[in-house]
């Protein structure tokens, strides 16, 4: 196993990194987040069209840079130094990959260039707050979670023919497949911008309970639409208020509104909601390595500017850097940021099949994302506290860029964590409890993990 990167790899964060720091210091950040888009897309279509970043990991043939997961980590540690408010992680690492492993070879040509250029963004909408059981990554994802029976969740149907034609001569969309979709999704990463929308929905009542993913397009929603003018009928986006606004989220409300199926077929086949599950968890590797390193890029950097804060605060008559105290807490720190970044930069090349082995993309090691997302997780949570005390009083200010990292590590802990259940699966994953006790509810412990000195068989419910 070769463990360095490439001079490529190398360029890809130099170049990233030297960017970022001209254009989106913490005054920038906190300044694109309260614009209508929650980023500033002036920026995203430079990253887009000087360094393909949306593109990074998808193939040459649809416009793509045609790297891999390592490079998307790469850029996504340099993102998450600067805590760049954009829609990276929903359009290349949730989005771009389900389309590219589910689409038709129609789907892929007319949507994944424009993605891989920037001229359009993407997300996935789970209904439920349910992003981390969908992609695998807190638990099996093949039960009722996008919505079972004829309630809940976000449900789909088919029309005729006939109604389709109708709806497109009411002013409506007539799209393939002629389904409509009703419900909600909240948590929805870029939701109220994004261009195209992935929508996971239950369909096939108690009979044929499934759930599929079908496309919404709202072409021209970054263009700073407001929440009632997505662009489609029956489609309500409203921007919901999110204490990491670096990480801006929507809520959608879906009324009829008009879709297609994502993928080949009319969707009735019972092997169409294999692939689905099957695609769904392979995304949430590539998705989870993604999110680590970006946790790794910014703990790091938390962890850098309180260095330099602790050199230069002077207390009874000396740095408070010389302080014993203060050194043990930072070495400490500085442990737990490298190991992060060592399992992160794994996860990355397990996903990748290993810079040998190019055609094995996707054949991540079980649970190798989801543990590296608990670690990376859990440090940037321990740096961006420690960062807040060791600033003292200013640390403890709104205003202060400390707060930054704190919000982005509880935020994102709660949208794809919580921690211990992402380990709990890691470890069902890999095999680590053949029996059963690791599965969650399974030892009455959170994540199914019996405490320290007790067996699942001892544990009360």
């Amino acid at each position: 196993m070769d463990a360095a990167f490439t001079e490529e790899q190398h360029e890809i964060r130099r170049t990233l990194r030297e960017l970022l720091v001209k254009r989106c210091g913490p005054d920038e950040v906190k300044s694109a987040v309260r614009t209508p888009a929650g980023y500033d897309t002036e920026l995203w279509q430079q990253l887009a069209g000087r360094l393909g970043l949306p593109g990074l990991a998808l193939p040459t043939a649809y416009g793509g840079v045609g790297c891999g997961p390592t490079e998307l980590a790469l850029a996504c540690e340099e993102t998450g130094r600067a805590v760049l408010p954009s829609p990276l992680i929903a359009t290349a690492a949730l989005a771009a990959p389900l389309l590219l492993a589910l689409g038709s070879e129609r789907q892929r040509s007319a949507l994944l260039p424009a993605l891989a250029a920037g001229e359009l963004t993407a997300t996935l909408a789970v209904p439920g707050g349910q992003l981390a059981t969908a992609l695998a990554l807190t638990g099996p994802n093949d039960g009722g979670w996008a919505g079972g029976g004829r309630a809940g969740g976000i449900q789909a149907r088919r029309v005729a023919r006939e109604g389709a034609a109708a709806a497109a001569r009411d002013g409506g969309r007539a799209v393939g497949g002629g389904w409509r979709l009703y419900g909600e999704a909240g948590q929805v990463l870029n939701g109220h911008t994004a261009d195209v929308l992935v929508v996971a929905a239950h369909t096939g009542g108690f009979a044929r309970s499934r759930t599929l993913l079908f496309l919404v397009r709202a072409e021209g929603g970054s263009a700073a639409r407001t929440s009632a003018e997505s662009g489609v009928p029956g489609l309500l986006r409203t921007r919901q208020t999110a204490m990491d606004e670096t990480r801006p989220q929507a809520r959608l409300e879906l009324r009829e509104v008009p879709a297609e199926l994502l993928g080949e077929g009319d969707g009735e086949g019972e092997g169409d909601a294999a692939a689905v599950v099957r695609a769904l968890a392979e995304t949430g590797v590539t998705a989870a390595t993604a999110l680590a390193a970006e946790a790794v890029g910014a703990a790091d950097t938390a962890l850098a500017r309180t260095v330099a804060h602790v050199q230069q605060r002077v207390q009874f008559g000396r740095p408070i850097g010389s302080f014993q105290a203060v050194q043990h807490r930072l070495a400490d720190l500085y442990v737990r940021v490298q190991a992060a970044r060592s399992a992160a930069y794994y996860a990355a090349w397990s996903a990748g099949g290993g810079p040998s082995a190019p055609e094995r993309e996707g054949a991540a090691e079980p649970g190798v994302g989801a543990l590296a997302l608990a670690q990376a997780l859990e440090t940037l949570r321990e740096v961006a506290a420690e960062a807040v005390q060791l600033h003292g009083g200013i640390g403890f200010t709104w205003e202060h860029e400390a707060h930054l990292y704190f919000k982005r590590a509880a935020c994102d802990e709660l949208l794809l964590g919580p921690v211990h259940r992402l380990r709990a699966r890691a470890a069902e994953e890999a095999g680590l409890f053949p029996d059963g006790a690791g599965e969650r509810g399974g030892s009455g412990e959170p994540g199914g993990v019996p405490a320290p000195g007790r067996t699942a068989a001892t544990v009360e419910v």
